[in-house]
């Protein structure tokens, strides 16, 4: 595996194992996952809660079954923030799709493995442009699995912000009357996800990035005001761990932009 790009503030985000586990459910509050029992599925953890991305994608997929989930989320957190090629981001997504399908079909209770499914499948629609992806039948695979790890899991706020994002997309790329009658996506749904997904995860700037997103989307100019104030939130927040950095620094971007 070549190497990926550094995290760009290494050395900010310090844990150990001790650490990782104290904070675990302010960590995992938007994925709910499980605190692993295996000592090696938690160093994958660690590594990646720390920025070590790479290597938390390959602890994790040595790891076995139990370490999947590590190793997808690590890719997909890389892929999308820190991966410069577009090619590469796109081979990223469709592996994770792979490994997160294939962990579905054998732990079909595993919220995890439908929502990194949905999640990459997302991403590598967004890379192609999502017209082409909803032509490709991507659209539907997305909104199934979204709605499989919310069925599993109703308290998992990152379901319920991607099945948002996705309703918000699907209707602004084909329009509110096919995106109804061809996936069931609508405005209400799409804002009332977003508002479920806040009501869970308070703390969460991704939830306020995402939303800010979907009422431009949805709502235009008059949710503007609305939307910069979901950014300015965002990215004021204290984050924890290298991933919400990334988010922060996003909103932070956004912001300057």
């Amino acid at each position: 595996m070549a190497p990926w790009t550094a995290f760009p503030h290494s050395g900010d985000y310090p844990f150990d194992a001790s650490r990782v586990k104290k904070c675990w459910s302010q960590l995992h509050a938007g994925d709910l996952e499980p605190l692993p029992q295996e000592p090696e599925v938690l160093a994958a953890w660690v590594l990646f809660h720390g920025g070590e991305f790479q290597k938390a994608a390959e602890a994790g997929l040595q790891a076995g079954p139990s370490g999947i989930t590590v190793a997808n989320k690590a890719t997909c957190v890389y892929a999308h923030y820190l991966e410069p090629k577009e090619k590469n981001r796109q081979r990223l997504f469709l592996q994770v799709a792979d490994q997160a399908a294939v962990l579905a079909e054998s732990e079909p209770e595993n919220a995890n493995a439908f929502y990194w499914q949905a999640y990459a499948l997302g991403r590598y629609s967004q890379g192609i442009s999502v017209a082409k992806a909803l032509a490709q039948g991507v659209g539907g695979k997305v909104k199934s699995a979204l709605e499989s790890a919310i069925s599993l899991q109703p308290r998992h706020a990152d379901a319920h912000i991607a099945l948002g994002a996705f309703h918000a997309e699907v209707i602004d790329k084909v329009g509110a009357l096919i995106a109804n009658m061809t996936y069931g996506a609508k405005k209400e749904i799409s804002l009332n996800l977003f508002e479920r997904a806040l009501g869970l995860t308070p703390q969460s700037a991704i939830a306020r990035i995402e939303y800010a997103n979907a009422l431009v989307i949805l709502e235009g100019d008059k949710r503007m005001a609305e939307a910069t104030r979901y950014y300015e939130q965002a990215a004021s927040m204290p984050p924890l761990d290298a991933t919400q950095r990334l988010d922060v620094d996003m909103a932070q971007t956004e912001l300057a932009n």
